[in-house]
């Protein structure tokens, strides 16, 4: 009979996302790994070719982590911006590796979906990509300045941060031109957020 599998790419996966962030990148090496599961080194090759793949492995369970975390929320941009925030917060090196090139372009696409369809509830389909571009870079500068302590003048962060998600989501629902979307100007009636505000 086959000798049974002493360990499995969840496993090695779990032990991973441990390690990092734990101590690092640089703590994630196969070596550790399979010091936390209990194998030989050789035996995750069975499961993961290389760091390279290990490194993406993590990256993709985070990443799908993370789209779990935005889907239980109520699907608003402030909800789901929340939801990113306690996600990092939880997760520090997690989240600076769903940045890295190590990150697979299909998850991040999956982890996307909730913002991109809650910017084209705000702003219609035309604009929803540049819209979710736009929150998800303000919340990210943010949110990595808080993880390196870079706030620094005093002052509440979590009042600064509510703050600033006000504003970006004033911004978008005023829309470029400083008009209201949503409404027919003239009528003030709603409209399709699809459809942008005759000019």
């Amino acid at each position: 009979m086959p000798t049974p599998e002493k360990t499995s790419l969840n496993r090695i996966v779990a032990a991973g996302r441990d390690l990092l962030e734990a101590d690092g990148p640089q703590g994630l090496t196969m070596q550790n790994v399979a010091e936390r599961v209990g194998v030989r080194a050789p035996s995750l090759y069975k499961h993961v070719r290389n760091r390279a793949a290990l490194l993406a492995a993590v990256a993709e369970a985070t990443i799908d982590d993370l789209a779990a975390r935005l889907e239980s929320t109520d699907g608003s941009i402030e909800g789901l911006v929340r939801g990113y925030r306690q996600f990092a917060q939880a997760w520090p090196e997690g989240f600076r590796l769903m940045l890295s090139p190590d990150a697979p372009p299909e998850a991040l696409a999956r982890a996307a979906a909730p913002m991109l369809h809650a910017s084209g509830q705000l702003v219609g389909e035309r604009d929803a990509l540049e819209a979710a571009r736009l929150v998800t870079a303000w919340a990210t500068g943010f949110i990595e300045m808080e993880l390196i302590g870079a706030f620094r003048l005093g002052g509440d962060v979590d009042r600064a941060f509510e703050y600033g998600l006000a504003g970006i989501r004033r911004a978008l629902a005023d829309g470029p031109a400083g008009k209201p979307r949503g409404r027919h100007p003239a009528e003030g009636g709603p409209v399709r957020p699809q459809q942008d505000a005759p000019r």
